[in-house]
This record gives structure tokens, sequence and C-alpha cells, in this order.
């Protein structure tokens, strides 16, 4: 079919839409077109338009955001140098031509600390070296590829430093971790004087917290329930909650337990969309993509009638939004809260 060309489809269609990157067709943070839009486009195969992502991914060209698709990372001058040949395919931990390398890296040369300060690269890469850094570097790794491609080992890599001088200033990962999501967390302070009502304090603080689950995915899994961290940017959190309930007359013991179930469902919630972005990078299909590839089989098992009611929504459609869910959970949670402090029933809206 491709008239003797010795060059896989998969690849023509990587180099044209390198080329768009390249040219600035597509600019950093712009969606590529999807495994669905491929396979329209250039009249290829699913396992085909997969392999084209899978590959730019590789490459570190493009890489996946939760609930928006798969983007372009940065606009490399030269791909061929960004992928040396002798980078492993399935090493993202350690690959050079990494999404957070291409988009760390050029902001921290673009914007040094100070005129004049010392840097990383001088005295052996030791002067410079702050926990400031080291805690930044790290969360831009778990931002851009997940908790599981942290390591103390690329760390310093990111940083252009010997691994053992990151312990001058953590103790190991499980410290590092901490302070990532303490970090994180400070990122978004909370307001300094509440809204008056107890409602309203609960909305801005529990969508507070989604807003930095969805801008750090691996935070809502690092996060402990049984074993939870001393992390000092989240204590602000319960407290806020603690003080809004205790106004309304909770005792102690049931604010603190409402305070944990409002956290809890919040932070279930926000699990899905580091799994998602983990089963994305694997496959190389979005949620809608990978769902359309289970169809004929979910409809074989509903077509004999034993579920009339998921038929119906089968026929339907239904768009999971989970910012739609996060929202509706929140609402019938803090109907619940409402009941406990005597306001009424309100599901009735």
């Amino acid at each position: 079919m491709g008239g003797g060309s010795a060059v896989p489809r998969y690849s023509q269609i990587v180099g044209e839409l390198r080329r768009r990157i390249e040219a600035g067709e597509l600019a950093p943070g712009d969606r590529v077109p999807s495994t669905r839009e491929i396979t329209r486009q250039w009249g290829v195969a699913m396992a085909t338009a997969t392999k084209v992502l899978t590959e730019l991914r590789r490459e570190g060209v493009v890489h996946a955001v939760p609930g928006v698709g798969t983007v372009v990372t940065a606009a490399p001058t030269n791909p061929a140098a960004a992928t040396p040949a002798s980078t492993p395919a399935h090493s993202p931990a350690h690959a050079p031509a990494s999404p957070v390398s291409r988009a760390a890296r050029p902001a921290r040369s673009a914007a040094p600390t100070r005129p004049g300060a010392p840097s990383d690269a001088t005295a052996g890469g030791q002067t410079g070296l702050t926990l400031a850094r080291i805690v930044r570097a790290a969360v831009l790794v778990a931002d851009a590829e997940g908790l599981a491609a942290v390591s103390m080992r690329r760390v310093a890599a990111e940083l252009g430093v010997a691994t053992m001088s990151l312990y001058r200033h953590v103790t190991d990962k499980d410290d590092l971790l901490v302070r990532m999501m303490d970090a994180a967390i400070a990122e978004r302070p909370l307001p300094t004087e509440p809204p008056p009502g107890w409602r309203e304090a609960l909305e801005v603080a529990a969508r507070q917290l989604w807003g930095l689950f969805r801008i750090h995915p691996w935070l809502a899994p690092a996060l402990s329930l049984t074993r939870p961290q001393l992390i000092t940017s989240a204590l602000a959190y319960s407290e806020w909650v603690l003080e809004a309930l205790h106004a309304r007359g909770l005792d102690d013991q049931t604010a603190f337990t409402a305070h944990l179930t409002l956290l809890n469902y919040i932070r279930g919630l926000a699990q899905n969309l580091e799994t998602e972005r983990e089963a994305e990078a694997q496959s190389g299909l979005d949620s809608e993509e990978w769902m359309e590839t289970q169809e004929s089989a979910f409809q074989s098992t509903l077509d004999g009638g034993r579920y009339p009611g998921l038929a119906r929504l089968a026929k339907s459609g239904y768009d999971l939004d989970l910012d739609g869910l996060f929202e509706f959970g929140l609402q019938r949670l803090l109907d619940g809260l409402a009941v406990l402090l005597g306001e009424g029933d309100t599901s009735g809206d």
C-alpha cells in the first residue's frame, strides 16, 4: 500500500506531527490530534494511531494532561539530538529527553535566582543547591511523569548535581515526599478571612483542595488518611473546617469526623486523575478513546436485557465529567451536614 516505501506508516505520521511542532503550527500546550483524529485524518488503524502518540511521548515531544489530552511539551529545535539512539525506550525515570527536562530546564536558565548568585554547576555542582530547589525539581518531575518517576537520582540529574549532595538537605525519599506535598499545598493558601457561612467556608476549602489535586495529580495518592503525614500547610485546611463547624455548635469529635469525610471524598475522587494519566501514558488512549474500544463488548452484554437501566443510559450516552462529579458529590455531602446541623432536610432540591 505504501508504494514500496520503506518508511513505516506510523513513522510518516510522527514525522508530519513533529514538523508541525517545529514549525510552530502546534505550540507548547496545544493539543495534538488524538488517536481517533489520527485514524480519521490519515486513514490508519487505531493500533497505528496509538503507536504514533506513544513514539512522540517517548521522544518527550508531547505528554498527557489529565482531562485535556495529549499536548505539546516543547518545540524542540533538534528532535534527533533530543532523543539520542542510546536512550532506552522504556526508562522514563532516567531519560534525558523527558517532558520535565524540556519544560523545567529552560525555565531555570531563563530566570536565574539573582544576578551574580552561584549556580549548581560551580564547585562540583554543590554551590547554590538549596532545599527549595530540590523540592521544586521533584514536584516538576511528579507533575510531568507521576510520583513513580521521582527518585533521588532523578532529582539530582534534573538539577545537574551529584545524588549524594541531596542528602545534605533531605533525609531520604520519604522526607522529600512530605516536603513536596507541603510545598504543593502551600502554593494555594486559603483566604485570610473565611466567608460568613459554614457551608460557604467548606465550599471554599473543598474547591481549593480539588484545584490543587487537579494541578498536582500525584498529590491525592500520596496523602494518607490512616497514616497522616505532618504537612504544615495542610493543617490550615483542617483548622479552617473545624472552626467553621465549631461555630455551628458541633463538638470536636463530630466536626473532625465530618472534616475527614469531606477530605476523603475529595481525595478519593482525585485519585482517578493520576490513575487515568498512567493508563493514558501506557495505552496511548484517553478515557473516551479507550471506551470506544470497549463499546462492542459492553453493548453485547447489555443486549441480553438483564440491565435495562444501563441499556437506556448506553443509548442516551453519559459524559463522565470529574469536575461535575466533584461538585455534585460536594453539594450532597454539605446537604447531609446541613441536616446534622439542624438546618432541615435539603434533599428536595
